[in-house]
């Protein structure tokens, strides 16, 4: 049965473009065949409107998956697109080597939103940009060189961010001679300890400091990690973890990195930036994606001391800080506080949540629900005590959504977590549609099972 979206009063512009099958052509012609597309029937998007996306036959689709391709306030919010319009007609570029208002008062409006003495930012144009640019200050200041993340994160796709990444898809392939290593990953739910939360946090707080002691004496430089995963699978660490981790790697004259580049701007909804939830303050954070909602934009904030130490080299980026970008990220903080949207993701994300978990009391298949806020996980398992993944059945629910209009990611070690982050704007009628389609879509799975 194919199920109704909520009423919306967008109607999308006629498509008078190039039929589906020739795009495709040309994409598996001329583009590299690293770049995958989404589903057994690759989806063709060519217009947006808030939490919405239609593709080519104008069918609307609601998607739940936004926030990993950066928006924030929804596509083509007015404002937001209004500005970069009038900055469009005005100056599209200029460097850095000359003054443009616009790159520091954004700069201010970023540091006004961080705790105290994180207050000196560099704008570049990526998330694996900034989390390069991020290690490369924490090693010039400290003078060492080598680098600890989490297993199961992902900081990026160029060469020494897939070092650093630490996914089953990679495995370490750049990290060997590096100076990278990995940690236990803290998620509870698969974590090789035992124990309550507050005891697997303990543990692997314990093993972090090993790695430090044992294959890092006296060289690292930095601690990285995302205070949720993303593409490792929406694993999140228990409430005392990072307070632990962040004072080993500071005993042994570290500093710690908080990749915010998918937590950031309200998204986990009680608070602004994901490891304000811990209680830490980290000494670089890099930010991306829902900062530009959709702007090619990112940025690195930290002390003065420590960016003091990239001044020792000739570094300039020659589109961070560009106007178009700058103007856009300044609508966005504007968007994101007038339509109250980290309010947004707290209550509306809670109802999300708070559905997936009765979802999870009626079907087998759904082992674990976690998250916070607009970004959460559902992983699926073909059994609860041993929690072996079930990657084929989450790619069927996948499927099923796309066909009943709900766009949704997939990730995690074994591809079997549905990872969803929608943007900021998604309403409660959004979420009772989506939980429809879930549970229709597990009850066929698993009947078909039986």
């Amino acid at each position: 049965m194919q199920l109704q979206l909520p009423p919306c009063a967008h109607v999308p512009a006629p498509y008078t473009g190039p039929a589906k099958a020739e795009v495709l052509t040309l994409r598996q012609r001329h583009c590299n065949p690293a770049i995958f597309t989404y589903y057994q029937e690759p989806l063709m998007i060519v217009e947006g409107h808030r939490q919405y996306l239609y593709d080519e036959t104008g069918r609307r689709y609601l998607d739940l998956f936004a926030g990993i391709v950066t928006v924030s306030c929804g596509h083509s919010h007015p404002k937001v697109l209004a500005r970069a319009r009038e900055q469009l007609d005005r100056l599209q570029h200029t460097t850095t080597i000359y003054l443009h208002p616009l790159m520091g008062e954004f700069a201010r409006q970023l540091a006004l939103r961080m705790p105290p003495g994180l207050d000196v930012v560099y704008f570049v144009n990526s998330g694996s940009e900034a989390n390069d640019l991020a290690l490369t200050m924490a090693r010039l200041h400290t003078g060492h060189h080598d680098v600890v993340a989490l297993r199961n994160g992902y900081h990026g796709g160029s060469s020494s961010m897939m070092g650093v990444t630490a996914l089953q898809t990679w495995k370490y392939p750049l990290a060997q001679g590096l100076g990278i290593h990995h940690a236990v990953c803290p998620d509870p739910y698969r974590s090789p300890y035992s124990g309550g939360p507050e005891e697997i946090a303990r543990q692997s707080a314990r093993d972090l400091a090993e790695v430090i002691r044992f294959s890092t004496p006296g060289r690292i430089a930095a601690f990285i990690a995302e205070p949720i995963q993303g593409v490792g699978g929406t694993t999140t660490a228990p409430p005392n973890y990072y307070r632990l981790a962040y004072e080993a790697v500071r005993q042994h004259g570290g500093l710690c990195v908080a990749d915010e580049v998918q937590t950031g701007f309200g998204r986990t909804g009680d608070h602004y930036w994901g490891f304000e939830r811990f209680g830490v303050v980290p000494d670089i954070v890099t930010l991306a994606k829902g900062i530009g909602n959709g702007a090619p934009l990112a940025a690195v904030i930290t002390r003065r001391e420590i960016a003091q130490a990239l001044a020792q080299r000739l570094h300039f980026n020659t589109f961070g800080g560009n106007p178009v970008s700058m103007a856009q990220g300044l609508a966005v903080l504007e968007v994101i506080e007038e339509e109250g949207l980290q309010e947004n993701a707290r209550v509306v994300g809670g109802h999300f949540k708070e559905g997936l978990q009765k979802l999870r009391a009626r079907h087998p298949l759904v082992g674990d629900v976690r998250g916070q806020g607009l970004m959460l996980g559902v992983e699926l398992v073909l059994d609860r005590i041993t929690k072996e993944p079930a990657p084929s059945q989450t790619a069927a629910l996948w499927e099923h959504a796309r066909r009943q209009g709900v766009l949704t990611g997939k990730g995690g070690l074994y591809g079997n977590v549905l990872r969803l982050k929608p943007p900021m704007c998604l309403t409660r009628a959004d979420v009772e549609f989506a939980l429809e389609v879930f549970d229709e879509g597990l009850g066929e799975i698993e009947a078909g099972e039986r």
